[in-house]
């Protein structure tokens, strides 16, 4: 992944950060050395931000499309209130034994769902309000997802979307591939949402937050 911002600002943002918790630098090390495409994992500097904003929020129930290893759902997970509740999906075996294994060994394990399987059949077993929503998939399935989240989403509620600014490729028309186009459509979609209102930050790949009008 190319970085859209510099990575000495990002280093620095890092370091004048909270840190992240010892159990999570551990997930984060086993990742990077044990798991395909490990960039897939959110940094530290936008876990603390996911965790920020579950607690800003208030959220007692949170959404996550896209697992992956869990370092995502752990960073939000320890916002929570003992009695809240997140849900994340995914559909890779190859990850799920990591997740797992250290969400289980967490002190938030038990406010932690984990739900295998398309994210599209899980969601369409789900009841609402979720108060947080955050989608980290395969790009190909954004615009799907993101309208399947919209109806469960609580009145105050956000939806969180990363990766939007695919590494600066989203400005490169001569970029055919599949994931950068539907990234693309999915970003003039959302902007053109008159149900909405979003604000999409230069965050790590970038990230988009949307609300309800």
């Amino acid at each position: 992944m190319i970085p859209v911002v510099d990575p000495e600002i990002e280093r620095y943002a890092t370091e004048h950060s909270t840190p992240e918790p010892e159990l999570l630098g551990a997930l984060a090390s086993e990742t990077k050395e044990s798991v395909d495409n490990p960039q897939m994992m959110v940094g530290p500097l936008e876990g603390r931000f996911l965790q920020t904003l579950v607690h800003l929020t208030g959220a007692r129930r949170v959404l996550e499309i896209g697992m992956f290893t869990g370092y995502s759902a752990l960073w939000m997970a320890a916002a929570l209130p003992p009695d809240g509740r997140l849900v994340t999906c995914d559909v890779n075996p190859a990850v799920e034994a990591v997740a797992r294994r250290h969400i289980e060994a967490s002190p938030w394990a038990d406010r932690i769902e984990i739900r295998m399987g398309p994210a599209l059949d899980t969601l369409a077993t789900l009841e609402g309000p979720f108060d947080l929503v955050f989608i980290d998939a395969d790009k190909s399935g954004y615009r799907v997802y993101y309208e399947a989240a919209l109806p469960l989403l609580a009145e105050r509620g956000v939806i969180a979307v990363d990766n939007v600014l695919w590494s600066g490729r989203v400005l490169d028309p001569d970029d055919d591939s599949d994931d950068t186009r539907a990234l693309v459509a999915f970003n003039d979609h959302v902007a053109a949402d008159d149900r909405v209102v979003a604000v999409m930050l230069t965050l790590r790949d970038g990230l988009t937050l949307i609300r309800r009008r």
